[in-house]
């Protein structure tokens, strides 16, 4: 039994007392007797939940390792996350969405498997089979599917399609999303289907998905803690440590991005938890592979940089409700009796420097490398297990 005095939550707008047993709230109430943990007014949030990250086990683990990258999460707050295909062999197979599920040892690991065969963007995988086996999504995140022939194919299985919107002969320009984002409209207009994009980045973008939402079609999208904290500099501009895909954008598009936050136009923020060796980071920025580290600082960096233009509520249902709500994951709706304790524990006023070296993850550096951010995930609790955080 575990009892949670003190806790804020913003649900309730009350502090509260909540009682877990067996991994279970069964109790949410002032004044629970019995011992237990003082939150002292701290935010007991719903778990949270990153719907895009990278783990590189199977196939690339001196990257990261399902156990070091499920470490990493804990560490930044997740109580779930859900892992893309492109590992070595990708997950587009019964096998190796077995394998990782394994690997997760109980933890709350929802596998977005591959929409195509070894993620060419040609032939559809056996989504069916795959579902039934709980792939939570699918997705060729990290190559796009630029045939929208394959793409209506994949939007008529109805289930959910997260998009990598690139047209690759573009070279990451803003025209590179934007057109994409464009004709994937189009084809989800023309077919049905249920579509989220992946770490949007441009104000263009996030015009189009606020048009095509109006007008009713099912789609959602996602961006990521870089993109409304980081723009591209002359500074940074050959700087591979800053180098991730969609690139770092200008100014009008960060700004563009938190207005597409507020308004709801932006359903989620997720990691593109992308970690790398140093070594490879380190070579020639045309040859650096793209990505940064993301689960340790993504909750840091939303306090840090929406708290002047969104609500702390508002901030955290893009981290928790909002996936919840398009991936469909249960017990992680809301805090009530008879749901799992998937839960998370933030302190928002707390300031902290950020230090690579201190990651979990495999993967020890990073862009915010000494940022002073405000607001920390000071323990994440899994299925009733609770974990402090560094």
């Amino acid at each position: 039994m575990i009892i949670l005095k003190n806790a804020f939550l913003i649900d309730k707008n009350a502090i509260l007392d909540v009682k877990i047993e067996n991994g279970i709230i069964v109790d949410i109430s002032e004044n629970i007797k019995g011992d237990g943990i003082d939150l002292n007014g701290q935010i007991l949030s719903r778990g949270l939940i990153d719907m895009h990250c990278h783990l590189r086990e199977p196939g690339y683990e001196y990257k990261e390792t399902i156990e070091t990258g499920i470490n990493s999460a804990i560490n930044g707050g997740y109580s779930c996350i859900c892992p893309m295909a492109n590992t070595k062999p990708v997950n587009d197979n019964i096998e190796t969405l077995e394998f990782i599920k394994q690997k997760a040892n109980g933890y709350n690991l929802f596998p977005i498997c591959a929409t195509t065969k070894n993620l060419e963007g040609k032939e559809l995988t056996d989504i069916k089979s795959l579902k039934n086996k709980s792939a939570i999504a699918f997705s060729n995140d990290g190559k796009p599917i630029e045939n929208q022939e394959v793409l209506a194919q994949a939007l008529k299985t109805n289930e959910l399609i997260i998009s990598h919107s690139e047209i690759m002969s573009l070279n990451g320009s803003k025209e590179s999303e934007f057109e994409a984002v464009k004709k994937e409209i189009e084809t989800l207009r023309k077919t049905g289907g249920k579509l989220h994009f992946a770490h949007i980045s441009t104000k263009e973008s996030i015009e189009l998905i606020r048009k095509a939402k109006k007008e009713g079609l099912n789609l959602t999208c996602e961006t990521a803690p870089h993109y409304f904290s980081l723009i591209k500099t002359n500074e940074n501009i050959n700087n591979s440590i800053f180098k991730v895909n969609p690139p770092l954008r200008d100014n009008d598009d960060r700004i563009a991005i938190i207005e597409g936050l507020k308004d709801g136009t932006i359903d989620v923020i997720a990691t593109d938890h992308a970690p790398h060796s140093l070594e490879e980071k380190q070579k020639d920025y045309k040859d650096a592979p793209m990505g940064l580290v993301g689960f340790e600082t993504a909750i840091g960096l939303a306090f840090t940089y929406l708290k002047n233009h969104l609500s702390t509520e508002e901030i955290l249902n893009k981290f928790t409700k909002n996936p919840a709500k398009i991936l469909e994951i249960e017990d992680f709706g809301e805090i009530k009796i008879g749901n799992k304790a998937n839960l998370t524990v933030i302190n928002p006023n707390l300031k902290w420097i950020i230090k690579g070296e201190n990651f979990k993850s495999k993967c020890k550096f990073t862009p915010f490398e000494n940022m002073e951010l405000t607001g920390k995930a000071t323990m994440t609790i899994v299925n009733g297990e609770i974990y402090k955080n560094d």
